[in-house]
């Protein structure tokens, strides 16, 4: 299992060699070994990347993802088996029981609400018309408090004027910020034998990651932190590096310590766990520290 996130911002030309990726710039020539890698960011439409490191990549269980021209993340690469999935898994996915769902998606959606709190309070904004939603929250979150409390946080994060249909820098860096989020989601869900396309809340038909939709939900707090905290007029190299590098941010879920890729992936396999009958209870408690700093080891050329 890879841990280190690569991201490419400049012309390079991508290839493999002695299972090591050879990334090579104008400057220089990097190598990384392909088992170290967790996600290869290629962040410019100058790079050149061949079908061999694609192939090698995926079968490390690495995820590719492309920005376009925009520099917005536009597709990834979802490998098309896991040595995990099998028809048994997909036929208990499809089959997952309707009053698991419901309750999971209230604590989802709880969790989501108690951390858009989280995030005012330590910002100093006064989330307090927030818990009044909260305290009103029912099962499947049946009267969409979720939608409410969205509207309501994000004019308290960044105005009352602000939108998230809005041409702003900030709405760039939260849908970078939460793109790089649901491809970490998405790679737990494929490595654990599931499909991303079948969720429990999402159903869009033209979402083929609907599942990792929904289980992203309690961490999309943490980029909107980060978002709000550096601030910024546009979306540089740096803020995207920076964006990238929250999955190593250090934070704490159900009580444990975790930088937040692991805490992703024991997320994800406590859900499809609970969702598929195998745990009696399901429970996810993300406590989002009071910066948002990243310190990991990652490569940004």
């Amino acid at each position: 299992m890879g841990w280190r996130t690569v991201m490419l911002t400049q012309h390079a030309k991508v290839s493999v060699a002695s299972h090591s990726l050879v990334v090579q710039t104008n400057e220089d020539t990097l190598r990384i070994p392909i088992d170290d890698i967790q996600v290869l960011l290629i962040g410019t439409t100058q790079v050149m990347i061949s079908a061999a490191a694609i192939a090698a990549l995926a079968e490390g269980e690495a995820k590719v993802i492309f920005c376009g021209r925009d520099g917005q993340p536009i597709t990834e690469t979802v490998n098309e088996y896991s040595s995990r999935q099998s028809l048994q898994t997909i036929q208990k996915q499809n089959n997952w029981n309707q009053n698991r769902i419901e309750i999971m998606w209230t604590s989802i959606v709880s969790e989501k609400i108690t951390n858009q709190i989280q995030v005012l309070n330590h910002l100093g904004l006064d989330g307090s018309n927030l818990g009044q939603e909260l305290d009103a929250l029912e099962l499947n979150d049946i009267t969409n408090r979720e939608a409410v409390v969205a509207r309501r946080y994000f004019q308290q994060l960044f105005g009352p004027n602000f939108s998230r249909d809005d041409f702003d820098p900030r709405n760039d860096a939260l849908n970078y910020g939460y793109s790089i989020l649901l491809s970490a989601i998405n790679r737990e869900i494929v490595a654990n034998g599931y499909l991303t396309a079948l969720g429990i809340h999402h159903y869009n038909q033209n979402n083929l990651f609907n599942l990792g939709s929904d289980l992203m939900e309690p961490f999309r707090p943490i980029v909107d932190q980060f978002v709000y905290t550096y601030k910024f007029s546009e979306l540089t190299p740096d803020v995207k590096f920076g964006l990238v590098d929250l999955l190593n941010l250090e934070m704490t879920i159900n009580g444990r310590q975790a930088i937040l890729r692991n805490a992703v992936a024991e997320h994800v396999n406590r859900c499809l766990r609970y969702l598929s009958g195998e745990l009696d209870e399901f429970e996810i408690e993300v406590n989002i520290p009071n910066e948002v700093s990243s310190h990991a080891i990652n490569d940004h050329v």
